[in-house]
């Protein structure tokens, strides 16, 4: 007789527990035990718990490598789920073996877990385990389908179609109202994510503190009369007033220097949208800026010319944006550049704007406005590129190169490896939650009647023509952290915090994925020898990229090397990146005129036309402004159930080596974040966005 201790852990999640009946069958490489109950006296599976049990077995089953946990009725009790962390099972002779789950168990069903060791499939020489990891993949295959959102987009998981409610007017004599109904937001995310499969959801406590976010702010913007309004702001100050408990240094800050060419220039650096800017080695044809025009913003003893040959001329080339139709917001037709803008990084450290174009194409309607101009026509024509920034940010760095492409890795990696695989262990951390919050985002951007058909001049159709383009230019480098600064020529700029930063926690990351793959990949033929590995890259590249070589991303890894960087790119993309271009969305964007999302009028032909009064009419009117910033305080507001970069509570390695790596991985990103915070005590603006301790393992919100 053996007899084996078993240890059931059940989620800490509200909700997690069940009252359902449990069994448990243990197989081993000498034999399979029968089918026991797990139950003792009192409440079993009950959240946070870990419950002991003893299981008997006629004899010693050998090396344990397969569980299978069996969820039945019990009694007259209604079904309800039950999430597993993990079974823990010390065997007769002494050694632990653990079994990862950390996944819900919804209906009567059986689940079957192997033990805890990572593993290729070249590690694997018992038929059973070769036939459970080809099992495992086809049946999530079977059940995570890719489906096509919007050609020229990378596709994501299935869900079946929905129809937002259809918003009828309340007065009868009143047909023209669609004014804003508070808790549609919440009735898009229900239906936009009632269809997921439970392991892909929100926690309960984060839902329910996403939920409570959104319903009372859009509830008390709808009773100040705020989204009903449709007319233009008559002061400015008034719009520091949408979120008055909301304040932060930064969001003051902004409001108060938003005016001034210093600050303009800094948002390039360490913004929410900090890698537009390029070197620029040569003034472009379609930008005939001359030495005259700019000369005396340049200082003393230099010239145009100079300053390029000194690597101290930079451009922000909206071209993307060129040609896209807008709208009508509220009756009013909206419009819409693509501007141009030159900056000087001068001696004493600013980067400054000295030239901006509202078109890519120059002419007498044209004119290339200076810091010399009039007070408004200057700001204005600032304004209008800030405009272009926010679909530059919005639609390109936030939902295109991190939310999408990081649904696309995260699905594909739930699909092509088994919880086995090393990859997968290493990388499911970084997927938490990325496919509800991206439901949701599309449900609330890339939808009728979501924001950008209520909120951005270029509607629904527009938004995902600068994400279709913007795909379509994407390269593999660009997403390679290190390449990305030195093909833009700013690798030695000083005060880049975001670069420094960056670099900071890719380079911590790549060592802790080196670490961890060199151990279970001793060489390059282990690398092009699994078929998992290269069915995963191969899927991401025909799913994520739409099979675009031009891209430079891979089909196939060969080497340790190259599966190093590749997997780094993802863990970065997943985390990191997300982090730099949305966790200060509110703080930069809640003063609005320095992020807006429409202009109600077309640029300027001419100088010296633009007023006070002109200016705040282009300015999006009241109610743009607050649906806008309504989603965006809901998305970037802190969120619950968080797990900071580096912090992995769930025990998906037991090897001593990566279990070694993660801890220093955590101490580097320990010594990171002190360093930044001991930076930014000497900054007059702090940045912050990439202190490891602000990062999530996943885009999650």
């Amino acid at each position: 007789m053996a007899t084996y201790k078993v240890k059931v852990a059940t989620g800490t999640d509200l909700l997690s527990g069940t009252l359902d009946c449990i069994s448990l069958t243990i197989v081993g490489t000498q034999g399979e035990s029968h089918k026991q109950r797990l139950d003792h006296f009192g409440r079993d599976f009950a959240t946070g718990a870990v419950d002991e049990y003893t299981v008997r077995c006629q004899q010693d089953l050998g090396e344990l490598i397969i569980i299978r946990l069996h969820k039945g009725r019990y009694s007259f009790f209604p079904k309800n789920p039950w999430y597993c962390n993990y079974v823990q099972i010390c065997a007769p002779n002494g050694r632990v073996y653990h079994f990862p789950a950390y996944q819900w168990m919804d209906g009567y069903e059986t689940l079957a877990l192997r033990e805890a060791t990572g593993k290729t499939a070249a590690d694997d020489t018992l038929p059973i385990l070769l036939q459970h990891r080809q099992e495992e993949i086809r049946a999530k295959q079977d059940f995570y389908h890719w489906r096509v959102f919007v050609p020229g987009l990378p596709n994501y998981v299935h869900i079946p179609s929905y129809h937002p409610p259809v918003r009828r007017c309340r007065n009868p004599n009143r047909p023209e109202w669609n004014g804003y109904i508070p808790g549609f937001p919440i009735l898009i995310n229900i239906k936009a994510t009632k269809f997921l499969n439970s392991n892909l959801r929100f926690s309960f406590i984060k839902t329910a503190s996403f939920f409570s976010r959104l319903g009372p702010m859009a509830l008390a913007l709808k009773l100040r009369g705020l989204l009903d309004c449709k007319r233009s702001w008559k002061r400015l100050k008034d719009i520091r007033n949408i979120f008055p408990a909301n304040k932060t240094v930064i969001s003051e800050y902004v409001a108060e220097h938003w005016m001034e060419d210093t600050f303009f220039g800094y948002q390039y650096l360490n913004g929410i949208n900090p890698s537009v800017i390029r070197r620029c080695t040569r003034i472009p044809d379609k930008f005939p800026v001359t030495d005259d025009m700019v000369a005396p913003f340049l200082g003393e003893g230099t010239c145009l010319q100079a300053e390029l040959e000194k690597g101290n001329i930079y451009l922000a080339d909206y071209h993307i944006l060129e040609g896209i139709p807008t709208v009508e917001l509220n009756g009013h037709k909206q419009h819409h550049c693509a501007p141009i803008c030159l900056l000087h990084f001068g001696p004493e450290g600013n980067m400054m704007p000295i030239a901006i174009q509202l078109s890519q194409t120059p002419g007498p309607d044209c004119p290339i406005f200076l810091p010399s101009d009039s007070e408004w026509d200057w700001l204005l024509a600032k304004t209008w590129v800030r405009y272009a920034e926010f679909y530059c940010h919005e639609g390109i760095a936030h939902l295109l190169e991190s939310h999408l492409i990081g649904e696309a890795f995260c699905l594909s990696l739930l699909r092509q490896l088994p919880m086995c695989h090393p990859l997968y262990k290493l990388l499911v951390p970084h997927t938490r939650y990325t496919v509800q919050i991206n439901s949701i985002g599309r449900a609330l951007l890339l939808n009728e009647g979501g924001l950008s058909a209520r909120g951005m001049s270029l509607g629904l159709e527009g938004f995902a023509e600068v994400m279709v383009r913007a795909l379509s230019e994407l390269t593999y480098d660009s997403l390679c952290i290190p390449n990305d600064f030195v093909e833009r020529g700013v690798q030695d700029l000083p005060g880049y915090y975001y670069r420094d930063d960056s670099l900071a926690v890719w380079y911590a990351m790549e060592r802790y994925v080196t670490e961890v793959i060199t151990y279970y990949y001793p060489n390059d033929a282990a690398v092009e020898g699994d078929s998992e590995l290269q069915c995963w890259v191969q899927e991401i590249f025909k799913e994520c990229l739409l099979g675009r070589e031009s891209s430079g991303f891979p089909t196939c890894l060969r080497t340790v090397p190259e599966l190093i960087r590749y997997v780094t790119v993802i863990m970065y993309t997943c985390s990191a990146r997300h982090a730099a271009v949305n966790t200060g969305q509110l703080e930069f964007t809640c003063w609005m005129p320095n992020f807006p999302s429409s202009m109600r009028n077309p640029p300027m032909q001419a100088k010296g036309l633009t007023t006070l009064e002109t200016f705040m009419d282009t300015l999006p009117d009241v109610k743009t402004t607050c649906i806008v910033l309504l989603v965006l305080w809901t998305l970037c507001r802190e969120p619950d159930d968080r797990r900071p970069l580096g912090h992995f509570p769930d025990i998906h390695f037991v090897e001593e080596v990566p279990r070694r790596s993660m801890e220093a991985f955590r101490q580097h990103l320990a010594q990171i974040s002190h360093s930044i915070r001991q930076r930014n005590k000497c900054l007059p603006i702090p940045y912050y966005y990439l202190d490891p301790v602000l990062i999530e393992n996943s885009i999650s919100i």
